[in-house]
């Protein structure tokens, strides 16, 4: 049984992880986040209901999905292959997804920047030349 636990959240994780990559790039796309009532209207439109605490536990990684109708419906919204978000094979992150993450981490350095620019009032051009230093090392892992 402890095998079994082990791999439910070890598949829940991985959901997790792919999911809130993929809203990312549909960020970056489209300039804001995909809501959960976008995304289940987009699944109720082909016949598949997606509730408000099943997505939730889906993007926080809580329980293991194993329901190919919302596979099949997020991977059509996404527009990646259902075996990446089932991690059923070895698949790795699509090449459109590749491309974006670089935007999408650009995006955060910028947004993180801004925040410390207007929260930490007039920086000194040396701590501001230390912040971006830290983010684009961040970005680069």
């Amino acid at each position: 049984m402890k095998h079994t636990d082990d791999a439910s959240r070890t598949a829940a994780a991985l959901l997790e992880k792919r999911l809130r990559l993929l809203l990312d790039v549909k960020t970056a796309e489209t300039g804001e986040e995909p809501s959960f009532s976008e995304i289940a209207a987009f699944l109720k439109e082909r016949g598949t209901n997606l509730s408000r605490s099943r997505w939730t536990y889906m993007i926080n990684g809580h329980r293991k999905v194993d329901d190919p109708g919302i596979f099949e419906g997020l991977a059509e919204f996404f527009d990646v292959e259902i075996a990446f978000l089932t991690g059923e094979s070895d698949v790795s992150a699509p090449e459109k997804v590749n491309a974006q993450l670089d935007l999408v981490r650009a995006m955060r350095a910028a947004k993180v920047k801004s925040y410390a620019t207007r929260t930490l009032g007039d920086l000194s051009p040396e701590t501001l030349e230390a912040i971006t230093m830290f983010l684009d090392q961040e970005m680069t892992q």
